[in-house]
């Protein structure tokens, strides 16, 4: 540990007994009566765009059915029959696994940096049993973190929420960087809303800067936001710690350009390491969208690739929801042992 950590961890720890009775004093969020109308709002807007990115999808795919002079289902049975399944089964399981690594280094890591070490081999069946819930939201699922470790090591729910909040922050980052870099590499071939990305990068970038400022005090010192509890991990950050995050969750999006250019083939669609650089942070952000069966996800992947509307969206259908599963039955593997940490 820094020095310059340690020394943020011993005047946070001697801010936390005043901080405890401010927040006491607060109104609690759940007193409020309008609490559920963002939930409501929000669960109406997720239901809109799920409408529109199906009936797009049907659009498409009834479109080129046509073409073919096929029947939509005579259209997709014939799509999925000319995938080499048996390759693609085994790429997708040895980049499911690798992920698994990669993601669970990122947590133990982040834990590490603001709370406390834990081996990395007591976080893989917190990580992995996250991923049953991850089914339904990934967002869920880094919340029933917090409730594991509180439960199994004491440790506050608002701290291992706040390096949640921390890891969630800094993905949205570390996707625009490489989505930035593919960008500069592929940007004569990218469809044109693709320009906008350098825009987007430097007010991020700028955002980013005065936000590290800003949990450093250098900026507003005396406000008391970035008193809040949540934001315990930001606190402590340094700017080294946004710049280690990159790097450690970046070999899993790198082998995702990889593994996803190769599945590609195997659909029967061309594409480049390069072509997917820029495409997959933004393809990415879309699975995050709480849509059944991932279809923010695979709608960007048919408006990626125009011209392959049946392969495409049988090719999104398939990645997407047999990483989720995968992953989900990775943690059933390690589910007796969470339950033994969590109840012996």
């Amino acid at each position: 540990m820094s020095e310059n950590q340690s020394e943020d961890k011993s005047v946070q720890q001697g801010d936390e007994s005043a901080q405890t009775s401010t927040e006491a004093a607060e109104p609690s969020e759940s007193s409020s009566p309008a609490k559920h109308k963002p939930s409501a709002i929000g669960r109406v807007a997720f239901l809109i765009l799920t409408a529109i990115c199906f009936a797009y999808l049907y659009y498409r795919l009834n479109g080129a059915a046509l073409r073919e002079g096929l029947s939509l289902p005579a259209y997709m049975t014939q799509v999925f029959s000319s995938v080499n399944w048996a390759p693609w089964l085994l790429l997708m399981i040895g980049y499911s696994l690798f992920y698994f690594v990669i993601d669970t280094l990122v947590v133990t890591r982040a834990l590490g940096w603001f709370i406390q070490d834990i081996k990395y081999k007591d976080i893989l069946p917190i990580r992995a049993s996250a991923y049953i819930i991850s089914i339904f939201n990934e967002q869920i699922g880094k919340g029933a973190m917090a409730l594991y470790l509180n439960k199994r090591d004491q440790i506050p729910g608002w701290e291992v929420g706040s390096v949640m909040l921390f890891i969630m922050f800094c993905e949205i980052f570390y996707l625009l960087v490489w989505a930035t870099v593919g960008y500069f590499f592929g940007q004569g071939s990218l469809p044109e809303v693709f320009d906008l990305i350098p825009y987007i990068s430097f007010g991020a970038g700028a955002f980013l800067i005065i936000w590290v400022m800003y949990f450093r005090g250098i900026i507003l010192p005396n406000n008391k936001l970035r008193d809040k509890r949540v934001l315990h991990a930001f606190r402590l950050a340094m700017p080294w710690h946004y710049a280690a995050f990159f790097l450690l969750r970046s070999p899993a999006l790198l082998a995702a350009v990889i593994v996803y250019t190769v599945a590609l083939n195997l659909f029967g669609v061309e594409a480049s390491l390069m072509t997917l650089l820029p495409y997959l942070p933004v393809i990415f952000f879309a699975a995050t969208v709480p849509t059944p069966m991932r279809a923010a996800a695979i709608t960007f992947w048919v408006i990626f690739f125009p011209e392959n509307e049946g392969q495409m969206a049988a090719f999104g259908f398939v990645q997407h929801n047999f990483f989720i599963l995968f992953n989900a039955a990775i943690g059933l593997v390690f589910w007796r042992r969470a339950q033994r940490e969590l109840f012996s």
